[in-house]
């Protein structure tokens, strides 16, 4: 990997902001010899004599000028049985910001290096002990938004993806060694009830993905929720209906149209699943400069949305603006909101008809709660088919590992009407080849250095 050493020690801050407790984490060969020379424990015993696993208590000092920094536990994991399945310490010291960094810096004073992001997950992939996906994972339940969501990630982090994917790479690589036996010893041609095998197998392997890319959408979903933009005209409810979901004044109402003049962004749990919804400003013409620029993000954001939610003012005739926003959303997946019918109605489903082909409509007041269930029924319809959705649904949220398999079945299937056509033995062999290096691409064991290098930078120092 790209400037990547397993010779050294590294060390980070692995607790984030002020705590009660913070934690800096070493790893590396020299670790606890290193950390021998900082640590001062009460009952004067070196950690190098100490047994792994094991916890002492005592200070650390500045070496060079023999000051007492903090009072600490010292954890000692030695290898092979750890994170990294190298030698790792970590230091349990008091949370502030100040006392972690000056641990840290006399860790780094003593011969460490400063981890790069992500890097101590990177080692124990490097080291074997997990796989990519896992190492993946381990990023996804870090950044969990529901408990379905953290579970999903736990059941990735736990190996059920790499189980499904290594089984795959086994029987293609059974069949792989089969068909390059017979090119090795031409005079053994494949026999015809070989065809028929190789054709079921593929078959099978074929609709195996399939069902597994089913899933993929629902995980994506799991995994990185719903953008969700309400948009609509200024005080139609956008921001009532947002205080509605987070069950709290996030967002300020009044009467006044305009009050909101930029985005309020927040993430919610809809029975498991993590929808980011997005309250924008009222949309519509404005000569007040602000106003304008919150106006242009409110578009942008219903562009890139994953699902729009149109508040109309049901007590209000339809304007010019209204049907130029009903334009606007055209195409995307939306669910329009009739808000205030505990007023008098002056829009109704039926005057959005020429608006509203194969959208729902749903009439809603959020200030009396009324109708705010079925729009909660209809989420989850759009998105799951109205099912119960677990953290199985989740095993293939991530886009990389999507692709990867998507070009592991396509390369199935072109094995298949090599198979069917009883083409040569080594194009038969040359597509299940293409086949299991895409799936190897999950896994990490048939991946680009550089694409390894970035997933690892999405994760925080010290993980």
């Amino acid at each position: 990997m790209k400037g990547v050493r397993l010779d050294d020690t590294i060390a980070a801050i692995s607790t984030g902001g002020m705590g009660a407790i913070g934690i800096v984490r070493m790893s590396g060969g020299d670790c606890i010899a290193l950390a021998d020379k900082i640590f001062k424990g009460k009952k004067n015993i070196s950690l190098l004599q100490k047994k792994s696993h094991t916890i002492s208590y005592g200070n650390i000092i500045d070496n060079r000028t023999n000051d007492i920094i903090d009072e600490v536990l010292v954890t000692v994991m030695k290898a092979p049985n750890t994170y990294t399945k190298e030698d790792i310490v970590e230091i349990n010291c008091h949370g502030g910001i100040i006392v972690m960094q000056k641990v840290l810096e006399i860790i780094l004073n003593n011969g460490a290096r400063l981890a790069e992001p992500g890097e101590f997950t990177k080692r124990s992939f490097l080291n074997g002990r997990i796989d990519l996906s896992q190492a993946e994972a381990v990023i996804d339940l870090i950044q969990s938004k529901t408990d379905i969501s953290r579970q999903s990630a736990m059941n990735q982090l736990e190996g059920r993806l790499h189980k499904k994917v290594s089984d795959m790479r086994s029987r293609l690589l059974d069949m792989i060694a089969s068909i390059e036996a017979v090119i090795d010893y031409p005079e053994h041609d494949i026999e015809e009830d070989t065809y028929q095998t190789m054709e079921q197998k593929t078959t099978k392997m074929i609709e195996e993905m399939e069902e597994l890319l089913k899933t993929a959408d629902r995980g994506k979903v799991i995994r990185e929720g719903i953008q969700t933009v309400i948009i609509g005209k200024p005080n139609v409810g956008k921001s009532s209906l947002l205080n509605w979901f987070l069950e709290e004044e996030r967002a300020i109402v009044t009467d006044i149209p305009g009050t909101t003049r930029d985005t309020v962004e927040e993430y919610i749990n809809i029975e498991g699943i993590p929808i980011k919804i997005v309250d924008t400003a009222g949309i519509h013409e404005t000569g007040d400069i602000v106003e304008k620029i919150g106006v242009e993000k409110s578009k942008n954001y219903a562009e890139k949305a994953d699902l729009i939610l149109l508040i109309l003012d049901a007590s209000c005739h339809l304007e010019q603006e209204d049907k130029e926003i009903l334009n606007f959303i055209k195409d995307k997946k939306t669910i329009i909101l009739l808000n205030k019918i505990d007023l008098e109605q002056k829009i109704t489903k039926e005057m959005l008809i020429q608006y509203t082909q194969n959208v729902e409509v749903i009439n809603i007041s959020v200030k009396q709660n009324i109708g705010l269930e079925q729009l909660v029924q209809q989420l989850k319809k759009l998105f799951f088919e109205g099912k119960a959705i677990s953290a199985e649904d989740g095993l293939l949220g991530n886009v990389r590992h999507k692709n990867a398999l998507y070009q592991a079945k396509e390369a199935m299937e072109k094995a298949l009407t090599t198979i069917i056509t009883h083409m040569p033995e080594d194009f038969i062999s040359m597509d299940l080849q293409v086949a299991n290096i895409a799936l190897g691409e999950i896994t990490g064991d048939c991946v680009d250095e550089e694409i390894i290098d970035r997933i690892f930078t999405k994760f925080c120092l010290g993980k």
